[in-house]
């Protein structure tokens, strides 16, 4: 069953999914009573929390929230930028809009509340960032009720576990090699690892296997480091979870 954004904390806030992954925002949006078990960051280009944005037209005469009095702003998350004008004080229209809402600008409104990561579809609208409505990450959801079942709790938190130790693993590669005993303490003075790494001796007299997990982003410019410092047979390969 393929669900919107905004449905699925419903379903679990009534009990038809004991637990499922909603957007912050759309638990917002939708003022759900469920019990947010845990946050899982990712996204399409960044792994930082994704932002609904107040933007307007580079030339617009808005430059804070305060400005919007008597505006009109276009959005997808409605009740959440309602919420937001109201605790800043300020009165203002805010109508929904599905899709394309960059466009709208100035024609059908003032100013939209828009999803962004990086900012730069806005840009290339001749849009310009006046402040964060609010920052969304996804978030494992239980209804109440169910998390009070042992059973059903369990699985949701065994459901955390690998969940996040697959994010955890997506930036991250495992190395092996082996290194003779005399080198073996300039080896470990460079080599990273989560917490220290595997250390077991080979058949061979004086020689030892090391094993550990990096970050993907150093392993081109660090293997040439290895070799330096007597590392041989070194291999780098995949991970698929990493369980802290």
């Amino acid at each position: 069953m393929l669900l919107r954004p905004q449905e699925m904390a419903l379903y679990v806030e009534r009990g038809v999914i004991d637990v499922g992954l909603a957007g912050r925002d759309w638990v917002r949006e939708c003022n759900v009573d469920v019990l947010e078990v845990a946050s899982l960051t990712y996204g399409k280009l960044t792994t930082q929390p994704a932002r609904w944005v107040l933007a307007v037209a580079e030339d617009s005469t808005i430059q804070s929230v305060a400005d919007l009095e008597g505006k009109v702003i276009f959005s997808e998350l409605v009740e959440a930028t309602k919420s937001y004008l109201k605790d800043n004080g300020v009165n203002a229209t805010v109508k929904f809009s599905h899709g394309a809402t960059e466009v709208k600008i100035p024609h059908l409104c003032d100013a939209i509340v828009e999803l962004t990561e990086t900012g730069s579809t806005l840009r290339a609208n001749q849009l310009r960032i006046v402040d964060v409505v609010i920052e969304s990450v996804t978030m494992l959801i239980a209804n109440k009720e169910s998390w009070t079942d042992e059973w059903k709790r369990h699985k949701a938190e065994s459901l955390y576990i690998l969940l996040s130790g697959a994010l955890a693993a997506q930036n991250k590669v495992g190395l092996k090699m082996n290194i003779a005993q005399e080198n073996l303490q300039s080896l470990l003075a460079i080599l990273p690892a989560m917490r220290n790494p595997t250390i077991s001796q080979l058949s061979q007299d004086g020689w030892y296997a090391v094993e550990t997990i990096a970050d993907e982003r150093i392993v081109r410019d660090f293997i040439p480091e290895l070799r330096s410092v007597g590392a041989e047979g070194i291999i780098e390969y995949p991970l698929s979870k990493v369980i802290p």
